[in-house]
């Protein structure tokens, strides 16, 4: 059953209200406020939370009051971060923040606070393994993680804020601090992957985007080398704020923190012999909602759950998806991989629960529309190269046209032979669902497999007129052709 989950999250930087729709393993964002109070602003010179800030964020507490009671989510977490839990006042704003909401106000420790960013990371790569940072206005949150189970982490004071906003600007100072502060656990948390959490590394990933000429603008799993990671951190620490402000997608509010970002993120490569990062749109927010969800909710995966819900909507039966993945499986399950290890299945898992996505959609414009929202659906648990795998499998399950839309970003992501792949998977999928009517009894009496150099599309004896038709016929060919196989049409 679906149901509405809230957090309000009260950080050094900004302060912001998230609702969620949770259906099962499938998380959606349905609204997303902030507001960039500052709280931290001030603490490393006075121990206070900024008076300016204390009036912006009860400001918008008041108005998140307002939303949520109109709303009524069934859960509501509130919870404070590095800013009120440092500051010496931070305990009267919380019991203030308290009193104007109706809510508990929860002020999270440094090891809770890494521990909820580690679980908001797996919540949407569930195979997270090297170190994941959180970097928020006043504080770094470092935690390992090994198969999306988060270890030991630590906080440290690398937060813009305590780095210095505000004042002159001097960077091998500041790069001093930083590998400085890095060093005391670098013991602890170096790694291959790193996992980078927060806004202003957001907005980092979206500069180089640009740089590079990104087809793709998500930001989440969006993967930077070492290498590119250096060329972009140093490239934003060495511009002015008018520079930055000048650029494009460059928050104007994140100008004057995101060189100290760049410079942190500069130092955890060299310092942690970091060699990838990925960005992670899901942090301590989804952490706290993670975390909240029975076990055995946790351990489905977010790719096929999401898949699954998207395709639920408009599908003609619920349990069409399952079907059509055991319906393909004899087939794809004896191809040579074309992705990671076990990758291979949980996307033609996905791709079936999304073999009727398009049932709604104008029959003229479904293939391309359907490529493009499968492309950039809100489902985590994907790499770009996954996205763009899915999305031309979803095109190719509605038409047989050779040439899938979005080029720039098929040659960019897709290698040949994945794109055929997909092509390959979206044809079979496609044969199925006519063979059947879309129906998961009556596809149940039909079979694909492989036979030495061929395709078999097999019935049993009770559903060979299945296979009779000019239109079954010219699927089963276009699957075999995607192949490189010849046909057999042929009683069980």
């Amino acid at each position: 059953m679906a149901r509405d989950v809230a957090v309000i999250d009260i950080g050094s930087n900004s302060v912001r209200l998230v609702l969620y729709r949770v259906e099962g393993r499938a998380i959606w964002t349905v609204y997303n406020e902030k507001v960039l109070a500052g709280l931290g602003r001030d603490l490393p010179d006075s121990g206070r939370l900024s008076p300016a800030g204390v009036i912006a964020a009860h400001a918008a507490l008041r108005r998140f009051k307002a939303v949520l009671g109109s709303v009524r989510p069934a859960t509501v977490f509130v919870a404070a971060t590095a800013a009120v839990r440092e500051a010496e006042d931070g305990p009267d704003f919380a019991r203030e923040a308290a009193a104007e909401t109706g809510y508990e106000v929860r002020i999270l420790s440094g090891e809770e606070e890494a521990r909820y960013s580690a679980l908001g990371v797996a919540a949407g790569i569930p195979a997270a393994t090297g170190a994941a940072g959180d970097l928020g206005g006043f504080s770094l949150e470092l935690v390992s993680l090994d198969a999306g189970r988060p270890g030991e982490g630590a906080t440290l004071p690398l937060g813009p804020f305590a780095l210095g906003v505000g004042r002159p600007f001097d960077l091998d100072a500041l790069r001093k601090q930083v590998k400085a502060l890095l060093a005391r656990v670098s013991d602890r948390f170096a790694a291959e992957t790193f996992y980078a959490i927060g806004g202003a590394w957001r907005n980092l990933a979206l500069l180089h985007m640009q740089l590079t000429d990104y087809p793709l603008q998500i930001v989440h799993e969006y993967e930077l080398t070492a290498k590119e990671a250096l060329q972009a951190s140093r490239f934003v620490a060495g511009q002015s704020r008018t520079s930055l402000e000048r650029i494009q997608g460059i928050s104007k509010k994140r100008a004057d923190t995101l060189p100290y970002a760049a410079v942190v993120l500069e130092q955890l490569v060299e310092t942690l012999g970091l060699r990838r990062i990925v960005v992670s749109a899901w942090g301590l927010r989804e952490g706290l909602l993670y975390d909240s969800l029975p076990p055995v909710v946790q351990a489905l995966d977010p790719l096929v759950e999401g898949c699954a819900a998207l395709g639920d909507r408009q599908a003609q039966a619920e349990t069409l998806g399952a079907a059509l993945h055991e319906w393909v499986r004899p087939v794809f399950a004896r191809l040579e991989p074309v992705f990671d290890p076990g990758r291979d299945e949980v996307l033609a898992a996905a791709a079936a629960r999304l073999a009727d996505f398009g049932a709604r959609l104008h029959p003229d414009h479904r293939a391309d529309l359907v490529f493009e929202q499968v492309l950039r659906a809100p489902v985590p648990g994907m790499t770009h190269p996954e996205r763009a795998f899915l999305a031309a499998a979803a095109f190719a399950r509605h038409t047989a046209a050779n040439v899938t839309p979005g080029p720039a970003i098929t040659r960019r992501l897709l290698t040949p032979e994945r794109l055929q792949r997909a092509r390959a998977l979206g044809a079979a999928l496609r044969l199925g669902c006519d063979l059947s009517g879309r129906s998961p009894p009556l596809l149940a009496r039909s079979s694909i497999q492989l036979d030495k150099g061929a395709l078999v599309l097999s019935a049993d004896a009770g559903g060979a007129d299945l296979l009779l038709g000019e239109q079954t016929a010219r699927r089963a060919g276009t699957l075999a052709q995607a192949l490189g196989r010849r046909l057999e049409i042929r009683p069980l």
